[in-house]
């Protein structure tokens, strides 16, 4: 028991420390799945779904008092109804792509290497893309033009491989569009909340037989570590991107996907 807690424990930190930074929560889950010997094991495969929710509640949390503006001015303010629009635009490619390949992403891409390699080569392009003289003219994550949210949730897609990240494809594809590290990085935030709401609620739903009473405490550690641990994260990061840019990201992934690579090398 005393094992099965300190394995949610660091789950739990690992989903809400990467959950939101441009280095892969879905890559670094696997990664600790496969240390922990969880990747064949059901219960863990859900557990790390749950712990998502934790996740998405504090960017609920964090962002209370904006989302709530919109949700109440949406049908009077034609502002806060357009960057509904916006997110559900950049929502809908995920939604199609993954009901179309989601079933194959997991069956043959779910695997260390992919992550690995994903991880590597996403760092490459957050260094690329770090190094570029870009000048921004869009400000306010609320604000983008349609199309810009389009481009967006097609980029984001090329995260259902794992390794690939979902919140460094809209960030990436957000400052090459024109968006500024802190209005691209906010918009990866709340294009999260019905992104990763929505896959929650799919991934619950198929797995519902896994889940009993029996793993409730566990799976209440892991929520709660993830919560508290991804409000800290989102919270030092815009403030560390504006000022740093993605560089120590961008190396972060390389050297975690090298060393995993090594790893599964000497494994194999």
């Amino acid at each position: 028991m005393l094992f099965d807690l300190f394995k949610a424990l660091v789950l739990g930190i690992v989903e809400g420390v990467t959950e939101f930074l441009p280095v892969s929560s879905t890559g670094h889950i696997l990664l600790a799945e496969r240390i922990f010997d969880l990747d064949q094991d059901n219960f863990w495969k859900t557990f790390a779904v749950l712990i998502q929710l934790g996740a998405i509640l504090a960017i609920l949390a964090i962002y209370f008092q904006r989302l709530w503006r919109v949700a109440t001015h949406m049908f009077t303010d034609p502002a806060a109804r357009r960057f509904v629009i916006g997110v559900l635009v950049a929502f809908l490619p995920a939604v199609i792509l993954g009901l179309i390949f989601g079933s194959f992403i997991k069956e043959v891409l779910f695997n260390p290497w992919v992550v690995c390699f994903s991880l590597i080569a996403g760092g490459a392009v957050l260094l690329w893309v770090d190094q570029q003289d870009v000048n921004p003219r869009h400000h306010d994550a609320m604000a983008f033009p349609l199309p810009m949210y389009l481009g967006i949730g097609i980029a984001q897609c090329a995260a259902m491989v794992p390794g690939v990240s979902r919140s460094g494809a809209s960030i990436v594809a957000a400052m090459l569009f024109g968006a500024d590290k802190r209005a691209a990085a906010e918009f990866s935030f709340f294009l999260a909340i019905p992104t990763m709401l929505g896959a929650f609620v799919y991934d619950v739903y198929k797995s519902r037989g896994d889940m009993t009473m029996d793993h409730a405490f566990i799976i209440i550690v892991g929520f709660v570590v993830s919560f508290i641990t991804a409000i800290v994260v989102v919270k030092t990061f815009l403030d560390f991107v504006t000022k740093n840019g993605f560089t120590f990201f961008a190396w972060w992934r390389v050297i975690v996907g090298t060393l995993g690579l090594i790893a599964l090398a000497l494994g194999a």
